[in-house]
């Protein structure tokens, strides 16, 4: 009987090669775009982004992609593939070490310190803890995000009782976080994000503390905002959401864009190693419509129309 075979090395192989592949197409893909112009009909656009933590752990690994205005996109992926690293940067918490990022056509490397702020008045971002205030109400809360930005008294008194009627908040304005439940708290984050009408809200596990009957209330919200033109990045582990909505998804891995589909699903369509492959070789593919056969009723804008 000859030697059993070691199937195990061969499977780590294989995924570092699709890895490789996939980063090589997209640095042919920001290097090509490196010396153009932003389009400013692309609300982000990032062009061989790499960030790395230390000499063995790179956030982003030369990732190229775009998201044009008015798209509701999700972001998956494992822990550690790049989700949170990719939201950091594009609210300027971090810098990349490679490549560009553009947000409305600008690139944000070129942004001054002193305008940070005018530039983060145009982001909504809406956090898995909440990040609330527990010694404010959540009329005070809400008011907060336009007092900071210098909104005159008449016009807060105008914008926050909508945005809380927006966000089935107008019984709790005289509420303080700790007596709303999960749900609640994260409809006061969403509504404090909107409440200037940012052209680009960014969540991160908006859902990750919520149960499910109160996450699909959440979705709800963020899809209704979308609608109104707000470019919506949702970074998230709800698979369901994801399968239920089939709206664009972007799949991180290792810091790298693996997958990119409209009317997408959280876990891949299933494809051969060699379909796989020839995927990944390709220079930065347009967003990919998955055809399926839709079951009645399976169909976000059916579920939740107004």
């Amino acid at each position: 009987m000859g030697p059993v075979a070691n199937v195990e090395p061969m499977a780590a192989t294989e995924k570092e090669l699709r890895l490789r592949d996939s980063q090589v197409a997209q640095r042919k893909d920001a290097a090509a775009a490196s010396g153009r112009p932003g389009d400013p009909a692309n609300a982000i656009e990032c062009r061989g982004v790499t960030k790395r933590y230390d000499s063995s752990k790179a956030g982003l690994s030369g990732t190229t992609f775009a998201i044009r205005r008015g798209e509701f996109v999700f972001l998956v992926g494992p822990t550690g593939s790049g989700k949170s690293t990719l939201m950091r940067l594009l609210i300027k918490e971090l810098e990349p070490d490679e490549g560009q990022i553009l947000v409305a056509g600008r690139d944000l490397g070129e942004l001054e310190h002193k305008q940070l702020p005018f530039y983060r008045r145009n982001l909504g971002v809406v956090f898995q803890d909440f990040k609330l205030l527990p010694d404010r109400t959540v009329y005070q809360n809400v008011a907060y995000a336009l007092q900071v930005t210098g909104s005159s008294r008449a016009d807060i008194r105008e914008k926050v009782p909508d945005i809380l009627r927006l966000t089935g908040l107008a019984t709790k304005l005289h509420h303080y976080p700790d007596q709303l439940s999960g749900g609640e708290q994260q409809r006061v984050s969403i509504a404090r994000a909107f409440v200037n009408a940012p052209p680009l809200l960014l969540a991160d596990e908006p859902t990750g503390n919520l149960d499910p009957e109160t996450s699909i209330g959440i979705m709800q919200l963020l899809y209704r905002i979308n609608r109104t033109g707000t470019t919506v990045l949702v970074a998230t582990h709800d698979s369901a959401m994801v399968d239920r909505m089939r709206r664009r998804v972007l799949e991180l891995a290792d810091g790298v864009v693996v997958r990119d589909e409209l009317d997408g699903q959280y876990a891949p369509t299933d494809m051969t190693t060699a379909e796989f492959g020839a995927l990944l070789r390709e220079p930065s593919p347009e967003p990919q419509r998955v055809a399926k056969k839709r079951e009645p009723g399976d169909d976000f804008d059916e579920a939740f129309r107004d």
